[in-house]
């Protein structure tokens, strides 16, 4: 077992003040090491692949919270379905759709993130703020095509970068972006409310600039080879 406990423990103290919720990132990681993080008390756990996460979550107990937070096809979606809580990089309205879609199969109701690019990089996914706002435009023009998703909130992964001062302005800006969409389009619901930044090196950052879900994973389960 490779788990590290006390950093589990750790991270949940730093997330208490600012009520935040921890997802175990556990891709590549084997059910045993889930199963332990687990036995400690965690229960929202990440996973980046839909058939690793297929393969997994029948061994495991039926109370997870799974979260899928890579980057999901909409042929895949089918597979995840039955079972995920969440998915943390929605980039399309046509995802959207399939979620829902999917979801009504099974008669779930699917939390989504929208997925937002606030990297230098180009190599990142997500919605520029003008491909947001047509999303969310288009969104509320046809919520009945909707019904079994609710937009939870927003994503973002920041620059890979030692500047923190970066990392913390981009943080902030997408801080403001989902306050800004949340007051425009749902002020009058508890939609919207979620904002899933920070990983392992940035998530103290992520937190004071408004994080309400941190993913981590090397810290919780060691390094990935």
């Amino acid at each position: 077992m490779s788990v590290n406990l006390p950093a589990f423990q750790k991270i949940n103290e730093q997330l208490k003040p600012y009520n935040a919720k921890l997802v175990a990132v556990s891709k590549i990681k084997p059910a045993s090491d889930i199963q332990a993080l687990y036995d400690a008390g965690q229960r929202i756990f990440g996973e980046n692949y839909v058939q690793e996460l297929q393969e997994k979550q029948p061994l495991l107990p039926a109370d997870i919270e799974w979260h899928f937070i890579g980057h999901l096809q909409s042929n895949k979606v089918k597979y995840i379905a039955p079972f995920v809580s969440m998915v943390h990089a929605v980039d399309s309205l046509k995802l959207l759709e399939e979620i829902s879609k999917q979801a009504a199969k099974h008669n779930r109701m699917i939390r989504c993130l929208l997925q937002v690019h606030i990297a230098t990089e180009e190599t990142k996914f997500g919605l520029d703020e003008k491909e947001l706002l047509e999303l969310l435009e288009a969104y509320k023009q046809q919520e009945a095509r909707f019904a079994n998703i609710r937009i939870a909130g927003l994503m973002g992964m920041a620059t890979n970068t030692d500047d923190m001062q970066q990392v913390r302005n981009e943080f902030r800006h997408l801080h403001a972006l989902q306050q800004n969409m949340k007051q425009r389009f749902f002020s009058d619901t508890d939609a919207l409310t979620e904002l899933s930044v920070g990983m392992s090196g940035d998530y103290t950052i992520a937190l004071e600039e408004g994080s309400t879900m941190v993913r981590i994973g090397s810290m919780l389960f060691g390094a990935r080879y």
